[in-house]
């Protein structure tokens, strides 16, 4: 970590990763910060990939609302309780927003992560891609 989430916020990043684990997820989805943070980067169009329990800070955000996505078995529940489409598969992909479930899904996570980032921004919820087709990663 090089910043605090006070100093970050989502129109000077490209994308964002939110790793698995258990405790880690469950600190940011409780944190305000955090999740408006997250919110942007949803506001902005711009890809997001979770992987394992990540999509947890997801759930705070309330934009996963007839959304496809896949986590931990575990989190099941609590995406379909946000409105969510729960699926088990290695990897699932709706409109920039990547998830897997599990360690093991991380060689077709990153593969799709990449994808999606290089795209650029989707049109998540009406907002207009970039026009110019520009997207630098960086």
């Amino acid at each position: 970590m090089d910043k605090d989430i006070k100093e970050v916020v989502a129109s000077s990043y490209d994308a964002l990763v939110l790793p698995g684990g258990v405790m880690n997820p469950d600190r940011l989805r409780t944190n305000d910060r955090v999740v408006a943070f997250v919110t942007g980067f949803f506001d902005e169009s711009k890809p997001i990939a979770a992987i394992c329990h990540g999509p947890w800070t997801l759930i705070e955000t309330d934009e996963l609302d007839g959304r496809k996505v896949t986590s931990y078995p575990s989190l099941k529940t609590d995406l379909e309780n946000a409105g969510a489409l729960w699926v088990d598969e290695e990897v699932v992909t709706d409109k920039g927003l990547v998830t897997s479930r599990t360690p093991k899904d991380l060689p077709a996570f990153c593969k799709k992560m990449i994808e999606e980032i290089a795209e650029g921004p989707h049109d998540q919820r009406g907002n207009e891609a970039r026009k110019d087709g520009v997207h630098q990663l960086g």
